[in-house]
Order: structure tokens, then C-alpha cells, then sequence
């Protein structure tokens, strides 16, 4: 190991792991085979770094969470395999809330981005540069979430959904959208997104019809959830829109038209 580097003796470092000169590493952290932690990082007790990820300079895992409310319980910060954390990233640990802030597989969170505490994010997704995510967002597979937007607390962000960079979000935001303008609006489809993923073209055709249920009917959300479920017969897509319709705390983005 580096010998610059601080290394707690309970710290459990997996195989093949490279620690850079100046790496803080508390006790209580696990970190995974082949995995690199860069100079001048600190990670803190309760974090846990998956397989063949990597930190860069200046990044902060693991700190206590920036709430009034926590009161120093054993929490941790989860980060899975495959997964680039860039330079100057705080990933804060959760709290008595739901007990860990989590990040998936294969996700790359760019510079200057906060992940604040119990958020949790799934796998394969893009957090653009200094983007802000407050306290328990949760963020579904493949979102891509551009440069400099800001995260209301408890919003959820759908799977396969982009966000126009500087946006400020406020509402849920649900599967395969695009998002944009301010206030943050349905903008249409992920279609490029989504063929990218190739999702065939009646797939793409029953996300279309969900959306033009909802924003296009004029109807309100329970009267579109009711619709969705009366015209269109189960898929995959239609079922994944229902669900977070129906499971929303904060109410979905509103239509361009609105």
C-alpha cells in the first residue's frame, strides 16, 4: 500500500486495489477488488466501494449526512460495481431514515455532484457535472440527469428519463422522458434514449400512447391512470407508467400545454 496514504488497519481492501499518496481511509470501509481510489480522497467509516470502481481527487465518500436530524446512528454509503466517481463528489452517508444513501452498477457521477443522504440510485446512470441531489431522490436505471440541475428532497426521477442541464426539479419525473425548460416540463419522449437501448418499435409506440394519455388528454392523473388501464392492454411500458403514477408522492412534472 501507498505509504502516504492513511489506511486504518479495520479498513477491508480487496485484491488489486490501488490507493494513491494522500488517501484518507477510515475503519468500518470496504472497498472491492481492482478499484482505484485517486489522491487526496477521503473516505469515511461506513462506506462501501464496489469492484473495479473509480475515485477520483477530491472526492468525499462516506460523510456524515448535512441533516439537523441525525443523531449519529451506524448508517453506510454504497457505491456498486463498475461505477466512476469524479473529482470533488460528496456521497453522504444515510441516516436513521432508511439507513444508506445508495449508488448502483456501472453509474458515472461527474464532478462537483452531491448525492446527500439515503438517495438512492440505480444502475447505469449519468449525474452531469455539479448536479445537486438533495436528501432520499430516488433515481430509477438509466436516467441521465445533465450538467448543473438541482434535486428537490424526495423527488423520483423514472428509469431511462433525461433532464435538460441547469434544470430545477421540484415534481417526479416519470419513465422514458425528456425533460426540460423552467419551470421543468414533459418535453416528449426519450426517443433517442430509448432506441439506443433498443427498445423495438412497439415498445416505443406504447410508451407514446401512455404519454399522450397523460398529457394530451386533458384528463387529470387519476383520470389518465383510469384510462391508461381501460384503452391500453398490459405491456412492460404501460405497467412501469401506471406504477409510478400511482405510487407519486409529489405529483409528476407538468405538460408542456399546461
Amino acid at each position: 500500500m501507498e505509504p502516504n496514504a492513511f489506511i486504518h488497519p479495520n479498513a477491508q481492501i480487496g485484491k488489486n486495489v490501488i490507493i494513491d499518496p494522500f488517501v484518507f481511509v477510515d475503519e468500518n470501509v470496504v472497498i472491492g477488488d481492482n478499484t482505484h481510489i485517486f489522491s487526496h480522497t477521503t473516505i469515511f467509516s461506513g462506506a462501501r466501494i464496489g469492484r473495479n470502481c473509480r475515485v477520483f481527487p477530491g472526492a468525499v465518500i462516506g460523510a456524515i449526512p448535512q441533516d439537523l436530524k441525525f443523531n449519529g446512528e451506524e448508517t453506510t454509503a454504497e457505491i456498486g460495481d463498475n461505477t466512476t466517481i469524479r473529482e470533488c463528489v460528496t456521497v453522504n452517508r444515510g441516516t436513521a431514515s432508511k439507513g444508506k444513501t445508495v449508488i448502483g452498477n456501472n453509474c458515472l457521477i461527474m464532478a462537483y455532484s452531491h448525492v446527500a443522504h439515503d438517495c438512492f440510485l440505480g444502475n447505469n446512470i449519468i449525474i452531469g457535472n455539479a448536479t445537486q441531489l438533495a436528501g432520499e431522490v430516488v433515481i430509477d436505471d438509466w436516467a441521465i440527469l445533465s450538467g448543473g440541475c438541482l434535486i428537490h428532497q424526495f423527488c423520483h426521477i423514472g428509469q431511462h428519463v433525461i433532464i435538460q442541464g441547469g434544470s430545477r426539479c421540484g415534481k417526479d419525473v416519470p419513465p422514458y422522458v425528456t425533460a426540460g425548460r423552467d419551470p421543468l416540463t414533459f418535453a416528449g419522449i426519450n426517443l433517442i434514449g430509448l432506441r439506443r437501448r433498443n427498445f423495438l418499435s412497439d415498445q416505443i409506440q406504447n410508451v407514446q400512447e401512455c404519454y399522450r394519455t397523460i398529457y394530451q388528454s386533458g384528463l387529470n392523473n387519476s383520470q389518465a391512470v383510469e384510462k391508461l388501464e381501460a384503452d391500453l392492454a398490459p405491456s412492460t411500458e404501460r405497467d412501469i407508467v401506471l406504477k409510478f403514477l400511482k405510487t407519486s408522492q409529489r405529483g409528476i412534472i407538468r405538460g408542456y400545454n399546461d
